[in-house]
């Protein structure tokens, strides 16, 4: 299995079904704030239910349709990063990630997302990633930001979560435009 060092002692792993007990144990300390935007945790609530959200991203990386990435901090899995649509033929991907509380603010979700964005442009001919988020979750927000996406809009009050509508922003960063970001970041 490989591992991808973004220093500071975090490393960038496959999150895979046999992580199960550590997954569910991650989410337990985060549950939370996962939840307040992401309902990713809300279905992994012991260690079958766990291993089964692990499961269905592996049979997605299998078909090639989605990829589960996780976010070491000193050996402990404290979030991560993901393909939540893959779409090759057509060169979409739509990426996403979560963390718990004591992994923010370090930059890891940004670190690790441009290392999946390399990837999905360089490797497999990706031309548009995008990257959608309740309105209210600025952290993500910021991410997008940071990585030079562009807003593209807004679906409101398209997508609903713990009782409440909420809209959706929806960026995305075109090939050429990551290929211009990450030149100007090499600088």
């Amino acid at each position: 299995m490989y591992a991808i060092s973004l220093g500071d002692g975090v490393e960038l792993r496959q999150l895979e079904p046999w992580c199960a007990e550590e997954f569910l144990t991650h989410l337990q300390r985060g549950r939370e704030f996962i939840n307040r935007f992401v309902p990713f945790g809300e279905t992994a609530t012991d260690v079958d239910s766990a291993r089964a959200v692990l499961q269905r991203y592996a049979d997605m990386r299998a078909a090639d349709t989605g990829f589960l990435h996780g976010l070491w901090l000193d050996g402990k899995l404290m979030g991560g990063v993901l393909f939540l649509n893959f779409d090759a033929k057509n060169g979409n991907a739509e990426v996403g990630c979560w963390l718990e509380p004591a992994a923010t603010g370090r930059g890891l979700i940004t670190r690790s997302m441009r290392i999946l964005i390399d990837w999905a442009v360089d490797v497999r001919g990706i031309h548009r990633v995008e990257w959608i988020a309740p309105s209210g979750n600025t952290p993500s927000l910021n991410v997008a930001r940071r990585l030079g996406m562009a807003r593209d809009g807004v679906r409101r009050e398209s997508y609903t979560h713990q009782g409440v509508r909420h809209d959706l922003e929806i960026w995305s960063v075109l090939a050429p435009e990551w290929r211009e970001v990450r030149a100007r970041a090499e600088r």
